[in-house]
């Protein structure tokens, strides 16, 4: 009955409901967690989206908003109940080019936006690494960054405004289009909600100008731990680059051996990726700053992107370092802890006893100017010695990282993959606001469902009509009650 309604509002076409139709959408970009939806529905347009939710409402059951499913917590996964895609939702609404601002539906993708106002000389600042498929949509959820957030900010540095449905039905503003307005900052509570907090149908976002000058240096060190050191010597010396980008030497040969090479040197232990953007005379200066600290900071050469093409090649490579692991076993497992910037050579000292310890390689690629670790391990789920191995390191990685000062994610968001950190890094009474707040936004706990919050936390699973744990399904296994299971299920 629930298919046949939602068919009669978005089209037969957009709603699937076999098993082997919803396979696609059992996992995100972490392949490491799998649950099966009960049914997927894929409104087209902005009516038939607050049709959709108000259904769900009048029954009572639970969904997942879900975008293009490129995040990495396992934040966008459905267990037995309904997700409600929005990648159709794809219009530039609005661009008003004078002020500096589109409005777009959360179906756009990220690159697509950019290609769109750059003919007018502006930009969308924020660039996750997923530019290419991800969403404007996703990206509020997750309050996306990317290598330009050091400069830039993330998400919510450029959101303005936002249209959104409440997953009671009922719609919203939140936000100004031309400032702040007074009262609550509902607009900052919204993003970075991961899906908890209803949908975003509609959203404003700020666009920059293109900067009038642009520089990308590559450094490459023969040791980890100069590289470290010299990421806080360039912050210290009061330049703020708009990218300051970390690799090590295995990811820099996974990144060289597969298409998306790009020049990176081979025999380095760690490289930097260093853009500086602003004003001709500034960047120049800047530039030949940052070179000098980075060869007094023992770095063998400091090279310099010729020009547009040079520095499109370097950056894919970073980009795509991610995709380029997918070369070394079938499945991958990242984190994103952020830890004091300082603490750098430490942690990633500890990063790789760690991976001694254990016997797995682990492929540091991270954003270095914010501290913002991704420590990578390619593994084979179908191992379950290699599979529990990999699992211990991660853990002891994210202990040392919040032991460091730090905390557990900088922008993939806490979704499944790290409930079990929480309470490491939040007093119970943060953790009880937290659910006090999602209850003003969804006071039935119908949107996204068991993320984010710990269950025992925010008893906002249990009974809920129409979710498996209602209907006496089991309980998560003690592998999925634990932090970081790099498990196939």
């Amino acid at each position: 009955m629930v298919a046949e309604r939602l068919a009669e509002i978005v089209g037969p076409a957009h709603v699937l409901s076999r098993q082997s139709e919803l396979l696609v959408y059992n996992s995100d970009g972490l392949p490491g967690y799998r649950r099966q939806p009960r049914l997927a529905v894929f409104p087209g347009t902005r009516d038939e989206a607050i049709a959709v939710v108000r259904f769900l409402a009048a029954e009572r059951l639970p969904f997942v908003p879900r975008g293009a499913g490129t995040g990495l917590s396992g934040g966008a996964l459905a267990d037995d109940i309904v997700v409600v895609g929005l990648h159709r939702l794809k219009k530039i609404i609005s661009l008003d080019v004078e002020n500096r601002r589109a409005t777009v539906e959360p179906g756009v993708v990220n690159l697509r936006l950019n290609k769109h106002v750059a003919p007018h000389g502006l930009l969308y600042a924020p660039d996750p690494s997923s530019e290419a498929a991800c969403t404007i949509g996703g990206n509020v959820a997750e309050n996306a960054g990317g290598p330009h957030c050091l400069k830039y900010g993330v998400t919510l540095n450029h959101v303005l405004a936002m249209t959104v449905v409440l997953p009671s039905g009922e719609i919203v503003e939140l936000g100004s289009k031309v400032g702040e307005r007074d009262g609550y900052d509902l607009r900052g509570a919204f993003i970075g909600s991961e899906g908890c907090f209803g949908l975003a149908l509609e959203i404003t976002v700020k666009l920059t100008p293109k900067p009038q000058a642009v520089r990308t240096l590559l450094a490459d060190f023969t040791s980890v731990d100069k590289a470290a050191h010299v990421t806080s010597a360039i912050i210290a010396s009061g330049i703020v680059p708009a990218a300051l980008e970390f690799m090590d030497g295995a990811t820099i040969r996974v990144v060289e051996d597969s298409i998306y090479a790009a020049g990176y040197p081979r025999d380095a232990e760690a490289i930097l990726l260093i853009e500086l953007d602003g004003l001709e005379a500034g960047v120049v200066a800047d530039q030949e700053t940052v070179r000098r600290i980075c060869l007094d900071g023992g770095a063998r050469q400091v090279r310099v992107a010729r020009d547009d093409a040079e520095r499109m090649k370097l950056w894919q490579g970073r980009k795509k370092a991610f995709g380029a692991m997918g070369r070394l076993a079938p499945h991958l497992i990242v984190q994103d802890a952020v830890i004091p910037r300082t603490k750098l050579p430490e942690i990633l000292a500890t990063i790789h006893a760690v991976s001694e310890k254990y016997s797995v390689m682990v492929c540091n690629v991270f954003h270095a100017g914010d501290g913002n670790l991704h420590p990578n391990i390619a593994y084979s789920a179908d191992d379950p010695a290699e599979s529990e191995r990999v699992h211990k390191a991660m853990v002891e990685i994210m202990q040392a990282c919040i032991a460091a000062g730090g905390s557990i994610t900088g922008e993939h968001g806490v979704g499944l993959d790290k409930l079990g950190y929480m309470e490491s890094i939040f007093s119970e009474t943060s953790l009880n606001a937290m659910c006090e707040l999602r209850g003003v936004f969804d006071p039935e706990r119908r949107s996204n469902p068991g993320k984010v919050v710990p269950v025992h936390a925010c008893k906002e699973w249990h009974g809920i009509p129409g979710s498996a744990k209602s209907r006496g399904a089991r309980e998560a296994s003690p592998l999925e009650a634990e932090p970081s299971r790099p498990i196939a299920r």
